[in-house]
């Protein structure tokens, strides 16, 4: 049975690489807000958005977390890094600017969002647990081709790491 499992990026500029990933369906995602679900999400303010964060990890074992070119560092993504760490779920983290978006294009590499985030009062990042995969390929193609191979494996080391950590 496929993991279920949370998705977490940037949404302007890596939806459609989001949705990439998401779609190669060795994992089962969390279902994607529409643009006018998350504007009235944001309305409600940082409660709301807590809620809502929380109500879709609710029930998931990992967050795979697609990490685009202005991903690392943004409050929303570090928070369901953390709430989902603090949840005991499996966290993971992919690189997806060799993927094409609608138009085609590829981006540059971002951070490693792990980077940003502590783990516990060790003085230590949470990178120094998480893995964060480079997907190897030179065209968008064999990035994707990595990606849909090695999903599954990764979410399945990640949920083991969490477990002994």
């Amino acid at each position: 049975m496929a993991r279920r499992c949370f998705y977490s990026f940037h949404y302007i500029p890596d939806n459609w690489r989001a949705a990439m990933v998401r779609n190669i369906g060795t994992i089962e995602g969390n279902k994607p807000a529409s643009d006018n679900d998350w504007e009235a999400v944001k309305k409600g303010g940082e409660a709301a958005i807590k809620k809502w964060i929380s109500g879709q990890i609710y029930g998931r074992s990992c967050t795979v977390v697609l990490v685009g070119s202005q991903t690392a560092d943004r409050k929303w993504i570090n928070h369901e890094i953390i709430k989902s760490w603090d949840d005991e779920m499996g966290v993971v983290g992919f690189y997806v600017h060799g993927l094409k978006n609608k138009d085609g294009n590829t981006t540059a590499k971002g951070n490693n969002p792990f980077d940003y985030i502590g783990y516990g009062d060790t003085g230590k990042k949470l990178s120094s647990i998480v893995k964060c995969y480079n997907p190897q390929g030179s065209n968008s193609k064999e990035r994707y081709d990595w990606i849909s191979k090695h999903l599954s494996n990764a979410v399945e080391e990640a949920v083991k790491i969490r477990k002994e950590n």
